[in-house]
């Protein structure tokens, strides 16, 4: 069975120093590098939205997922040019309480201050033909809040995205990768078509589509780690050691 590699960015930028999480940041030379080898080995980078085809098995080609968690900035600043350049699309995960904010829900906690895209950006990059989705209202960790709160960081998130940018939202993140039964039922009455989480591995047809696996991207992957994550069973083993 086909797996394809679902890649997980999140910062597309130079690490800061003396802070948290900077394991999350991928250089933009890096970037370049990345998706320049993968599509010289004839890859077509993919937003979920054009992804689904062959999560179901209907199509059948050399593909793989770009998404973005928590729409920084610096993917639009640093990661369009390149998608561009490549004719890849990608996935953004906008968390829909914070668009042309920062990233308040990491605030003391030692993690490096960034801007989020604000709507101009956004409507940019859609404009580009890259895809937007939902990760949640403000990122809160989805299986430690009321229920109450829980469908309005699913539901109203969905809808607010969609009456700002005019276009139906399908694709969900989860904060934090936490999701639970309730969660993905609360996904599917919103009638999302796709979640991801931060479970690792590459994803198939048996996979749950609103569960699906993801190929974590960070600063230390060089290319030689990154054809070990895209191309052998490499984050499969991984997601099976970790339990996940």
């Amino acid at each position: 069975m086909r797996k394809i590699p679902i890649l997980m960015f999140h910062n597309i930028s130079s690490p800061p120093r003396g802070k948290r999480l900077t394991s999350l940041y991928t250089h933009p030379a890096s970037f370049h590098r990345q998706m320049s080898t993968l599509s010289h080995l004839g890859y077509k980078g993919l937003s979920l939205q054009e992804l689904q085809p062959y999560l179901r098995g209907e199509k059948s080609e050399k593909v793989f997922g770009i998404t973005f968690d928590d729409g920084y900035l610096d993917n639009y600043c640093n990661a369009l040019p390149v998608l561009k350049k490549f004719a890849f699309s990608a996935t953004c995960y906008l968390v829909s309480g914070f668009i042309g904010k920062q990233n308040d829900w990491t605030r003391n906690q030692n993690v490096q201050e960034c801007d989020l895209m604000d709507t101009i950006h956004v409507r940019k990059w859609l404009q580009e033909g890259m895809a937007i989705g939902s990760h949640s209202h403000t990122h809160a960790h989805l299986c430690q809040i009321p229920a109450e709160r829980l469908e309005n960081e699913i539901f109203h998130s969905k809808i607010l995205l969609e009456n700002t940018f005019q276009i139906p939202i399908e694709d969900f993140c989860f904060p934090y990768g936490e999701f639970s039964p309730q969660t993905l039922a609360l996904l599917k009455k919103a009638n999302y078509k796709t979640g991801v989480t931060t479970q690792r591995g590459r994803a198939s047809q048996t996979d749950d589509i609103f569960a699906l696996p993801r190929v974590h991207m960070t600063k230390r992957t060089n290319l030689a780690l990154l054809l070990m994550k895209v191309l052998t069973p490499y984050e499969d083993h991984r997601r099976r050691v970790s339990g996940l």
